[in-house]
């Protein structure tokens, strides 16, 4: 396998055709659409300079205070899996520094992208600002934006411990919602839909995706 690390730090389109032909499709991240968006979205502009040059490597990447920009390989599975149409209004809980609602605003009608740490909602502030259609919200992620509620799809960029009813509530009847879990170490990509209020979640791939702490399960006790 070709080393990212060797490519020259601005040959950034050939890392991203190198990510999506020896990361994305051979593991069934296989929407045209999805693809397209991964192909033409900078993902060096959305890490910290001194990571740029690694922007395309196979794995997580930090970006300051304990959070990381989740492996393509998860983005693309999870994007692929949402089956998004050009009239969803997205719910990104998790946005980061705005890779996903980047790629997610050229495909769909709305995103409200809702992220609590403030350093990162400074650095998407410009990255984002090209794009008429994405709200940057910053607040609890375990609170989701229930002013913009209802949405037909969620996207929590990171794997959670406990799901919270709050969030679920938010969903449109038919509404799609796709996470990570974190099930004792081990994250998994989970999706699932809300029916007459019914709503719970499938696991469909084993991969990396970084869990996040504003949805870790409450430690229990044992006397």
């Amino acid at each position: 396998m070709t080393n990212i690390q060797t490519l020259a730090p601005t040959d950034f389109a050939a890392a991203r055709r190198h990510m999506i032909e020896s990361q994305l499709r051979p593991t069934d991240v296989s929407d045209p659409v999805v693809i397209a968006a991964m192909a033409v979205t900078a993902r060096e502009d959305f890490v910290p300079e001194s990571h740029r040059a690694t922007a395309y490597i196979d794995r997580a990447i930090a970006l300051g205070g304990g959070r990381v920009l989740n492996p393509a390989l998860s983005t693309g599975l999870l994007l692929t899996r949402a089956e998004l149409s050009g009239d969803d209004k997205v719910l990104l809980i998790g946005s980061g520094t705005g890779y996903m609602a980047a790629l997610l605003a050229g495909i769909v009608a709305k995103v409200v992208a809702v992220e609590q740490d403030h350093a990162l909602v400074e650095q998407s502030r410009p990255r984002l600002a090209g794009f008429a259609n994405v709200e940057l919200v910053e607040s609890a992620l375990a609170q989701g934006h229930a002013a913009g509620a209802p949405y037909s799809l969620i996207i929590i960029d990171g794997a959670v411990g406990e799901l919270p009813e709050a969030i679920v509530a938010q969903l449109a009847d038919g509404g799609r919602l796709l996470t990570g879990l974190d099930e004792s170490g081990v994250s998994r990509l989970a999706s699932g839909r809300r029916t007459a209020g019914a709503f719970a979640l499938v696991p469909f791939a084993d991969t990396d995706i970084a869990p996040l702490a504003a949805f870790a399960r409450p430690k229990s006790y044992t006397f």
